[in-house]
């Protein structure tokens, strides 16, 4: 007796999208086989991990930087429009966890352009903001009796930002450049030297946190920046749907990282949170905290 076995044909990325979407996915994405719906799952599930850990730490952030009068230094302005865009950026994420649980392109071609979009604004903005960041830094460490920051150059610096930022997201979604696709002056004579070397102390932690959160958007974009290349100038068959989704999840990652590197590295940030926050047993003295808010204090004023 001969058995015979049929073979079925794998289900291609794209079988469960409406005929008049389909024009909207590029057909690389066709090629593909559709993968295992647990991992749509897993996607689905690590997605609102990052959605619900980075709205809560960006939001304390965000939250504690604006309330606290010891905070609101020229210099902090970029940490509140850093907060602001990784805030930004996981709140499109329910996008993309209904779609894995729907196992595709369930939000369809609106839903695609709200999630690009977003996630240009705030990609790119956090990317600005990190180079602001590191120039603010640069300044205050290396030429520390130099011309200071002023809260109106940061907000100036600020608007730049967004200047820059808008039109590299608005131009694709109008599809008219590509498309989406799928204080008071310290005196210094009157520092006690333990006071000084607790000043020294906190500002090189808060720029260790600066650097940091720098390093970390290297670290976090560089891998979506090559699969950008690839896909522009390279072998686009290197980009397989399990690859590209490796850099798109390292972007998220560093969203959630931000502002947990705030609450170790900067004193007063922790002081103000264990305040607020008082069930999160966090430790840190209120003289690294004095300190540490006339630093930031020092580093916006101007020299005469």
């Amino acid at each position: 007796m001969k058995s015979v076995f049929c073979r079925v044909a794998p289900q291609m990325l794209g079988w469960n999208v409406p005929a008049e979407e389909l024009v909207h996915i590029p057909e690389h994405w066709m090629s593909y086989p559709e993968p295992n719906p647990l991992y749509h799952y897993t996607l689905a599930l690590l997605y609102t991990v990052f959605c619900f850990v980075a709205l809560i730490g960006n939001g304390l952030v965000i939250w504690i930087f604006t309330s606290a009068k010891s905070l609101q230094t020229p210099s902090n302005v970029f940490v509140v429009n850093l907060a602001i865009c990784d805030f930004m950026m996981m709140m499109k994420t329910p996008i993309f966890i209904y779609n894995s649980f729907n196992l595709g392109f369930a939000s369809g071609f609106l839903g695609c352009q709200i999630f690009a979009f977003v996630g240009s604004l705030s990609g790119i903005g956090a990317g600005m903001t990190n180079a602001f960041i590191a120039y603010d830094r640069y300044r205050t460490i290396a030429k520390p009796f130099g011309g200071k920051l002023t809260s109106g150059k940061a907000i100036m610096m600020v608007l730049v930002i967004w200047a820059y930022t808008v039109p590299w997201a608005v131009m694709p979604l109008l599809e008219f450049w590509g498309r989406f696709a799928p204080a008071k002056k310290m005196n210094v004579d009157s520092l006690r030297s333990n006071q000084a070397q607790n000043q020294t102390s906190a500002e090189i932690r808060i720029a260790k946190a600066a650097i940091s959160i720098c390093f970390l958007f290297v670290a976090a974009w560089t891998p979506y920046a090559v699969m950008a290349l690839i896909g522009a100038f390279g072998n686009k068959a290197m980009l397989t749907p399990g690859v590209s989704m490796i850099p798109a999840c390292t972007c998220k990652l560093v969203a959630c990282l931000d502002p947990y590197v705030y609450a170790i590295s900067h004193p007063r940030y922790r002081v103000e949170l264990q305040k607020r926050v008082p069930w999160l047993s966090i430790k840190e003295s209120q003289g690294s905290s004095e300190t540490s808010s006339v630093v930031t204090t020092n580093s916006a004023t101007t020299t005469n």
